[in-house]
């Protein structure tokens, strides 16, 4: 509630805002979801990977809004709050079954100890990274919501074009968060256990934690189905556009 706090404050205030005011709120979104991602990309500490990477994506959420998407910025803040929930309370379940180890260079191979977590963690990785299935209408959350926004950046550079870098910077910045959220799976969950001791008392979370680790892994992926088309993003613009 509080890091989207702002996002939804500035989606109520849309139609206040003249076009000079919306350009440099696209621009602080920028700037934002580029360097917030590339902080990411070398924090070795999980729940701070995922802290800057939340920062990124409020940052893609911005943008859109600077630029007039309306329906895209929240429609990516619903499909964030379930694949970046997710994702952290899976941080969550990994630093219980370490006993509060948070350093990512110090796990390794935990999907043989925590399968749950690792599958789930797994599901808000593609989420997030927008990833789909060649050739298939299967495509998770992440990957409507993401393309909805760059759609909105592609439009607006099509049309002003000294703005390119808003198209851009997003574009590469998706690439970017691949990497570090990646680098986080590989780092947790693959390979071989780093710290030998750490790694023999390792253990899975019980059920009260990893049974709503699988609600919302199911959110994550299908949320927004039918992209927007979809109920989801129907519900957003159809119940209340700025005038």
């Amino acid at each position: 509630t509080m890091v989207a706090a702002g996002v939804y404050l500035t989606a109520r205030f849309a139609p206040m805002f003249v076009a000079e005011v919306l350009l440099i709120i696209a621009y602080v979104g920028c700037i934002t979801l580029f360097l917030g991602a590339t902080i990411a990309i070398v924090a070795t500490d999980i729940k701070r990977v995922l802290a800057y990477s939340t920062i990124s994506q409020l940052g893609y959420m911005m943008l859109a809004l600077g630029l007039a998407g309306w329906g895209a910025g929240l429609f990516h803040l619903f499909t964030h709050a379930f694949f970046k929930s997710l994702m952290f309370l899976c941080s969550g379940s990994v630093i219980a079954g370490c006993h509060h180890v948070q350093e990512m260079p110090r796990m390794g191979g935990l999907l043989k100890k925590m399968p749950i977590t690792a599958i789930t963690m797994l599901i808000g990785v593609i989420a997030i990274c927008g990833l789909a299935i060649p050739g298939t209408p299967i495509a998770f959350s992440g990957y409507h919501s993401k393309d909805a926004i760059l759609a909105t950046a592609l439009a607006y550079s099509n049309l002003n074009g000294l703005h390119l870098l808003l198209f851009f910077v997003p574009l590469v910045t998706a690439g970017n968060t691949a990497v570090y959220i990646f680098r986080l799976l590989v780092f947790t969950f693959l390979g071989g256990p780093r710290d030998k001791e750490l790694y023999d008392h390792v253990h899975e979370s019980p059920w009260v934690m990893t049974g709503p680790l699988i609600a919302l892994a199911i959110f994550a992926a299908f949320c927004a189905v039918g992209g927007e088309s979809g109920p989801l993003f129907q519900s957003i613009v159809g119940s209340e556009p700025p005038a």
